[in-house]
């Protein structure tokens, strides 16, 4: 048996539910889905962290150090903090770019987006302005940077070749998550007031389709599956999550999360999805097919961000305040540690 394959079918067996009963029994077992791996101490004052941005190139992991106002780079070999950078007032979303040598960072205080060189990790232009920017994709093809304006009602178009804001399309309601879907070459939006996906043209610079998320209020946090062409959207207003086919685009089914769900993580080898809020609740849910098995959920303070490495399977979480102190929590399928 592969090592991936022993790690399922581990986890097969290591299916828990700490708390909220509304998960079918047969999910509940005596172990817990994740183990602790290492807490690192991160640097700068004990308050919120938001998105990371993983380049599983050179093993670097960027985190948004939202009210300290930096950028911390994280080597995920070394497990060492590479750089604490500054000057990204109120920085929210964050995204490695390495086929341009770039990090871009959401300094939504300026209300601006910065890029930064990948190599000097110096700040090479801000570009704006954007009301509220948030989370970020990138379309390689068209070198285009598409920000989430979660409070301006559009997505914003950077030209990452120039560092130059081309326009502004307006979604019709407040931007959750912005991702690329690479299989499909467009990019795809959540929209709060709309309760819909609304999917943008990266060429054309314009929203081609709009598909509703049945069962969702205010969806936010998107990550795909794109071997199995699967979307999965949180609903911040109801604390559900739903299960998206990107070939017919329909809704197959909903499933519950934490209260206010924001960051979710997939990893496409061991077929887990990590869904993170802001009541700290993770749950974490594996790929069975078209639709998800609950695996567990835990309870951890302020762990409503989260990122896996697909190599390695290890799966990270900035936590703000811990003994008062900010910390990185590393963890791991209990199969994979041990």
């Amino acid at each position: 048996m592969s090592q991936h394959k022993y790690w399922l079918a581990a986890l097969s067996i290591a299916i828990v539910v700490l708390h909220q009963p509304q998960v079918p029994a047969q999910t509940k077992a005596t172990k817990s889905p994740l183990k602790m791996v290492a807490d690192v101490p991160m640097p700068g004052a004990a308050v919120r962290f938001d998105y990371q941005s993983l380049d599983t190139e050179s093993g670097r992991l960027y985190i948004a150090h939202m009210n300290a106002d930096q950028v911390v780079v994280f080597d995920t070999a070394t497990r060492k903090v590479v750089a604490n950078l500054d000057g990204f007032t109120r920085v929210h979303g964050v995204l490695a770019a390495p086929e341009m040598n770039r990090v871009f960072a959401s300094v939504t205080g300026e209300h601006k987006v910065a890029a930064v060189d990948a190599k000097t990790l110096q700040t090479v232009a801000k570009v704006g302005p954007i009301n509220y920017p948030d989370g970020i994709a990138f379309a390689p093809d068209q070198k285009r940077v598409f920000v989430s304006d979660e409070h301006g009602n559009t997505d914003a178009v950077i030209d990452a070749q120039n560092n130059s804001l081309l326009t502004k399309i307006n979604l019709g309601g407040g931007a959750g998550n912005t991702v690329y879907d690479p299989t499909s070459g467009r990019i795809l939006v959540a929209v709060h007031e709309k309760n819909d996906l609304a999917v943008i043209d990266p060429v054309k610079l314009e929203i081609t389709a709009r598909y509703p998320l049945p069962g969702l209020k205010e969806p936010h946090g998107i990550s795909l599956d794109v071997a199995n062409r699967l979307a999965f959207v949180a609903g911040a207003g109801n604390h559900t999550l739903a299960v998206v086919d990107l070939t017919t685009m329909k809704t197959l089914d909903t499933y519950p999360v934490g209260e206010d769900p924001d960051v979710l993580a997939f990893d496409p080898v061991l077929k887990l999805l990590y869904v993170s809020a802001e009541s700290g609740d993770v749950w974490i849910y594996r790929e069975t097919g078209k639709h998800l098995l609950a695996v567990g959920n835990f309870v951890m303070p302020h762990a409503h961000t989260v990122c896996v490495d697909p190599k390695t399977q290890l799966v990270y979480f900035p936590l703000e305040n811990v003994k008062g102190h900010p910390l990185l929590r590393i963890m791991a399928p209990v199969a994979a540690a041990e």
